[in-house]
């Protein structure tokens, strides 16, 4: 079976947050089921070194426009397809923003550029291999199965929501720009409050729609965390499945994780103390007996920083440590600050994310901390089990699916995992926090958390069967079936 993955990102070639994380892991997943994925993602400035003295596979003398070429690689154990078209991704900043920190203005022509080129890949435009089918996600795919559809191409196509919160809704003066006919300007398609939505078109024109666990799956179909889009995923639902994500679990792995200052398995699982001391060192806090807390975040209003931010004091007089990795809201970058500037040893943020760093907070590091308003589903946690360090979340999406609170049931049956709170709200944060402290004055109960986690399993073995089954499914019910590729790179 072939399969034509969709993305404006994938690690660990170009990554800002957990949809490059799936994007990068589930083709290699999907390859003990016999799918070969070929990736098609835009050639930003950072992988243009990876054409370069190539010949393209083709080139597409007018995409909205503008000339690309496409080309074949294979990095990091995956096949890419590559869109060079330097005039909309060979620019300085991130796949969205510049380098400024605003969104490019022309996000809208981007993203529809791509999905127009996957669009004619899936028609045939590619001699000598066409997919069996197409898998898109978010709002920067979506246009995919727009295109597709105005084409008569009836390749079967997946959407995965990944984050309903982003949708690409611009004006539908652009509709003209982007390729499309009036047409599609309905309710039924891409008109949305007079705009049109990039996000909305694929909901509407994708075969089968996933979200990225069976909880968020769910909660997207009710106002409160539908985003104004409740009412179409209702209309679809009898298409709409839930399958949670899974880590790449050779990447993260304490017993081989090189920027550990000391791997661990379960077995070992005390050496987690020398990655703590190592932790706590390089960021100026104390090294005593109290737990350190950590946070590996987008800080944002989403992601409940703001209420980190008040809550922290919690950990503090309770005799722990605290340190924040991420970036977002300089409104709350900046309440951290402020906070950990009264608490000298005790707290520590770094603006800014690299892989490196969030590898260690995880190898050495108590417990994480993720009280999200809302979560699709949430790695960061999942990682945290893998490293022994037990997770505070909020009950919300796929924290609540994958983090078995540890109250009294659940301990005597020795089958917690971590702490969740609810309601979503900082005396909820704050009576999470307390328990986990008091938990953690227990080393034996600590320690049995801590074993329990690294228990879980959360690899993409069994969700990339359930992505693969879909697939089949899929490919029957259009009537087709796969044929071999010519495509020799």
């Amino acid at each position: 079976m072939r399969v034509l993955s969709v993305t404006s990102e994938i690690f660990p070639l170009i990554k800002t947050g957990g949809l490059a994380d799936v994007t990068g892991a589930l083709p290699k997943a999907l390859m003990r089921f016999g799918i070969a994925t070929r990736t098609l993602v835009p050639a930003y400035a950072s992988l243009r070194p990876m054409i370069r003295d190539r010949r393209p596979l083709m080139e597409f003398e007018d995409l909205l426009g503008e000339t690309a070429a496409l080309y074949a690689v294979q990095a990091e154990g995956l096949d890419l397809f590559l869109l060079d078209a330097p005039a909309l991704f060979d620019r300085p900043g991130g796949p969205y923003i510049n380098a400024e920190g605003k969104d490019h203005e022309d996000n809208w022509r981007r993203f529809a550029l791509l999905s127009l080129a996957a669009a004619e890949i899936a028609s045939g435009a590619l001699p000598g291999w066409q997919p069996d089918l197409v898998h898109t996600h978010d709002w920067q795919t979506a246009l995919t199965s727009v295109y597709m559809r105005e084409r008569d191409c009836r390749v079967p196509v997946v959407l995965t929501i990944h984050n309903l919160a982003f949708q690409g809704q611009f004006s539908a003066s652009l509709l003209h720009a982007i390729g499309l006919p009036p047409s599609v300007f309905t309710t039924d398609c891409l008109e949305y409050y007079n705009d049109i939505c990039f996000l909305k078109g694929g909901l509407m024109t994708a075969d089968l729609i996933t979200a990225v666990s069976p909880t968020y799956a769910r909660e997207i179909l009710t106002k409160r965390f539908g985003m104004g889009l409740e009412g179409v995923l209702s209309l679809r639902r009898n298409k709409l499945w839930g399958i949670v994500n899974g880590i790449d679990s050779e990447i993260w792995d304490p017993a081989n994780d090189p920027h550990l200052f000391a791997r661990f398995d379960q077995k070992t699982i005390g050496l987690k103390r020398l990655n703590k001391m190592e932790l706590q060192n390089r960021f100026g806090l104390q090294n005593d007996d109290g737990p350190l807390f950590a946070a590996v975040t987008r800080l944002t209003w989403q992601k409940g920083m703001d209420m980190m931010a008040e809550a922290a004091d919690e950990i503090i007089h309770g005799g722990g440590k605290l340190f924040i990795l991420g970036q977002g809201d300089q409104a709350i970058e900046a309440a951290l600050h402020a906070v950990a500037e009264r608490y000298p040893g005790r707290m520590a943020v770094q603006i800014g994310y690299d892989e490196e760093t969030a590898h260690r907070v995880h190898g050495g590091a108590d417990s994480i901390i993720q009280p999200s308003r809302f979560e699709p589903c949430g790695l960061t946690q999942l990682y945290a089990l893998r490293y022994g360090c037990v997770p505070v979340v909020s009950r919300t999406g796929g924290l609540a699916e994958t983090i078995i609170d540890a109250n009294d049931a659940a301990l005597s049956a020795k089958a917690a995992t971590g702490f969740q709170f609810h309601p979503v709200t900082t005396d909820g944060l704050r009576h999470a926090l307390r328990r986990a402290l008091q938990a953690y004055a227990s080393p034996k109960e600590w320690r049995r958390l801590q074993i329990q986690a690294m228990r879980a399993n959360y690899s993409w073995e069994r969700s990339a069967e359930r992505y693969s089954n879909l697939y089949a499914n899929l490919i029957r019910q259009a009537g087709g079936r796969p044929t071999a590729s010519k495509l020799s790179l």
